[in-house]
């Protein structure tokens, strides 16, 4: 598939070894492709102390004692061509270990590899919360969304595809506020217009699983595509995007390696489904979320993962948002779970123009991607920042509100439009838009208003075993006003992240809506 050479070697020739390595290393960096060594070897010892592995393969560990090693052949080799003495080699080996039982470094010149690295040092000592340069030059920033939503004559785009870029020209001339599709192309269109490199790899990541993104145009005359974001203008950063193939193990670990070296690109891998992101958790877990705590090796790979409960069954509605929280310690990575246009613009900018370097989790949305509130206006873009809490957006009495909702993603906008059927005014609601690094001051200043409140409730489509509350509440109980109550409203606890029948789904939301917002 990656038409990649494979070099074999055997192990009892040391010689041939350090040939083939010296080759796949020029091969690798000549042609910038993949190369495998096949390092054809044996195990002559157990797995452990412990292990004697002659108890379970008698036979071939019969023929691996009296199989000399391939220190002792490369000496035989060697006097054989008079190169070197057994005495010579023998007091080597002695050498060499005196030296380890000593603790003495056996390296006599440390000379490390860099012509093929890049510096970290400007990434160094940065936090979370530390500013960036947020915005953009409103006239700027029209001319970049007009530049990304204009098609070249000649280019037949696909009736759908083309309402979608008709729509997105009335964005960028102020006639029509931004949807996620277009506020997030045009935050591309502003990084790679300050000259940084954006990669994007997913099963769809081209137009994108939900049919909101199409970055890559496909002509329906002839087959050809077309990449707006590839011209912004002559010099720009690079804009690549790659529909990968169906193994998400494979291309997370891929991106991992990427983005781990290369500080300068916004490397980002999507999930078709974020539920899908499971096959790769061993990546997740021994590299993303500990990569930097065990090797230093600091890593920006951000990772999108759609995320929602719209009843379409165990395997398409959760990204298991409680699995990463789990894995969230000591600032290692960053959860977020953007509400709006807007905040997804500001979220990749900060991701790419921050110091700090640390992954970053998405749970990005579905049904959002349309949702009539979901919009934003360019002075939001332009002007705006990311906002790790927003707080409430009605005009209500902050001396009548009786209850506050908490909540993230999604069951936002069900509660608010729940509310306002309901045309309550002693309700609050309030989004956790970061839940980890958690913005704690953040969440105090939309909250500030409200500390004559007893009454804290947080609320999540997720199973109560699932989702953010058990790995968030003790945050979310510092928040609140000494001696509030802070109770939970979502779906039960479930071995299954979701129900299979739309009728079930639909009364499981309702319930938890309601329980949120009714107050005694």
């Amino acid at each position: 598939m990656v038409q990649a050479p494979i070099f074999h070697v055997n192990a009892d020739d040391p010689e041939a070894v350090a040939f083939v390595t010296r080759l796949a290393l020029d091969f690798r960096n000549t042609f910038k492709r993949d190369v495998f060594i096949d390092l054809v070897c044996y195990r002559r010892h157990g797995h452990n102390e412990a292990d004697e592995p002659s108890a379970t393969q008698p036979l071939m560990y019969q023929k691996i004692k009296k199989h000399p090693t391939p220190r002792k052949i490369y000496a035989d080799k060697l006097e054989q061509e008079k190169v070197a003495t057994l005495e010579d080699a023998t007091e080597q080996v002695n050498l060499y270990r005196d030296a380890l039982d000593a603790g003495e470094c056996v390296v006599e010149e440390w000379r490390p590899m860099n012509m093929h690295s890049f510096t970290w040092s400007p990434y160094l000592n940065h936090e979370w919360d530390e500013s960036y340069p947020d915005k953009v030059d409103p006239k700027r920033l029209q001319e970049l969304a007009k530049r990304i939503s204009t098609v070249p004559e000649g280019i037949e785009m696909q009736s759908r595809v083309a309402k979608i870029y008709g729509d997105r020209q009335l964005m960028a001339a102020g006639e029509k506020l931004f949807d996620w599709g277009g506020a997030e192309n045009l935050a591309y269109a502003t990084l790679v217009d300050e000259g940084i490199p954006v990669r994007l790899s997913g099963e769809d990541s081209g137009r994108g699983t939900f049919f909101h993104r199409h970055a890559v145009i496909h002509n329906q005359s002839n087959g050809s595509t077309y990449t707006p974001l590839q011209h912004v203008h002559n010099g720009q950063g690079q804009f690549r995007v790659w529909d990968s193939v169906l193994s998400e193990e494979a291309v997370l670990a891929f991106e991992y390696g990427y983005a781990t070296a290369e500080p300068r690109t916004l490397t980002i891998w999507e999930a078709q489904f974020g539920d899908f992101a499971n096959g790769a958790q061993v990546v997740i877990d021994q590299f993303i979320s500990s990569g930097e705590q065990k090797w230093g090796r600091m890593c920006g790979l951000v990772m999108l993962l759609p995320h929602g409960y719209e009843g379409q069954g165990p395997e398409h509605s959760s990204a298991r948002l409680e699995r990463y929280l789990q894995l969230c310690a000591e600032q290692n990575m960053q959860v977020c779970v953007p509400s709006t246009p807007a905040q997804v613009y500001h979220m990749l900018r900060r991701q790419a123009l921050r110091g700090m370097r640390r992954p970053l989790v998405v749970m990005s949305p579905k049904s959002l991607l349309r949702h009539p509130l979901a919009v934003s206006s360019m002075d939001e873009l332009a002007n705006g920042t990311f906002m790790p809490a927003i707080g409430e957006i009605d005009e209500l009495d902050p001396q009548a509100v009786k209850r506050v909702v908490l909540c993230s993603g999604k069951v936002y906008y069900d509660l608010l439009e729940q509310r306002r059927k309901n045309e309550q005014k002693d309700v609050a609601i309030v989004r956790i838009e970061q839940l980890y690094p958690f913005p704690h001051q953040a969440v105090q200043e939309a909250l500030k208003a409200y500390s004559h409140v007893h009454d804290f409730v947080w609320c999540q489509e997720e199973p109560l075993n699932q989702g953010a509350w058990y790995c968030s509440q003790h945050h979310l109980r510092e928040v609140v006003p000494f001696g509030a109550s802070l109770r939970y409203a979502g779906r039960p606890a479930s071995a299954s992240p979701a129900v299979g029948y739309m009728s079930v789904h639909q009364k499981q939301q309702q319930d938890l809506v309601n329980d949120a917002l009714n107050v005694d």
